[in-house]
């Protein structure tokens, strides 16, 4: 049976760390079902009142990121006097950069979103990513951090995307039986080439859940797509190893692995290449 329960997530900036960091402790519980509350952009003491209010009316765990000590002290109080827990999230890495790098903190919300050089570079980074999806523009790839190479539906789009916003310049390059590339196309100078490849069963099942149409059927043309047997999959795979193996690229295999899991190990990969890079 599972266990239901409140929780609030009180946040003075988007709440986006905030959320993210409770979904992925959330996810180490099983049989749960929590109820999230959140609330960001709480700022004053009015904005305060809304939330105090609702805590006292659904009462759970409470987990803030507020740097008014006015507002924090205020929070979490009240939570002690209704006994439910009170979690500052940020308070251990902030105490421990505070006491590494001799400073105070600064204590003003929504530092990290401010229009600074990390933020254009991000929205740069979103564009050459929209501009280089599926080898639509292969001039320019030497601008490119990484590109990333793989048969169709192997996640690259959404994968570019992520990195995007990590400020990483991501462009991605489809391997279609049909389609053949300048060789100057993978040996360009600067970016990072990575092969992407999936399991051939799994990566038909997503190929043939895209062609579906609105009753959940495929038609006939579709049945008999090569696209979706599993064997012609195995050759596009096969012979993108070929490719991969050429140019001795690093490969990362996609199946199963959620969009975040396949851009993290990216990163690491990048990191290597390019050790002076920063990343958002």
């Amino acid at each position: 049976m599972e266990q239901k329960f409140y929780i609030h997530l009180v946040s003075d900036s988007t709440g986006t760390t905030l959320h993210g960091l409770a979904r992925a402790c959330l996810a180490q519980f099983e049989d749960v079902h929590p109820v999230e509350k959140f609330w960001n952009m709480i700022r004053n003491e009015k904005q305060l009142d809304i939330v105090l209010k609702s805590i006292e009316d659904m009462q759970g765990i409470v987990i803030y990121t507020l740097v008014d000590k006015d507002l924090r002290k205020r929070l979490t109080q009240f939570c002690r006097n209704l006994k439910v827990p009170c979690i500052a999230v940020l308070d251990p890495l902030i105490k421990g950069l505070s006491h590494h790098l001799n400073q105070e903190p600064k204590g003003m919300p929504g530092l990290q979103h401010q229009l600074n050089d990390q933020y254009f570079d991000r929205i740069e980074a979103v564009d050459f990513a929209l501009h280089h999806d599926d080898g639509k523009v292969l001039h320019g790839l030497e601008e490119a951090d990484v590109v990333l190479v793989g048969v169709s539906r192997t996640s690259k789009t959404p994968t570019c995307m992520y990195l995007a916003n990590r400020g990483v310049r991501a462009a991605n390059i489809p391997l279609v039986p049909s389609v053949t590339y300048p060789t100057e196309t993978f040996t360009v100078e600067g970016p990072l080439y990575i092969g992407l490849t999936e399991n051939p069963k799994r990566l038909a099942e997503i190929r043939t859940n895209r062609l579906k149409d609105e009753t959940g059927q495929l038609d006939m043309l579709a049945k008999d797509n090569a696209y979706l047997d599993e064997e012609a999959i195995s050759e596009e795979i096969r012979t993108a190893r070929k490719l991969f193996s050429k140019y001795n690229w690093p490969v990362i295999d996609v199946t199963r692995r959620s969009v975040e899991e396949t851009a993290g190990e990216i990163i690491t990969l990048l990191m290597r290449h390019k050790p002076e890079m920063e990343i958002a």
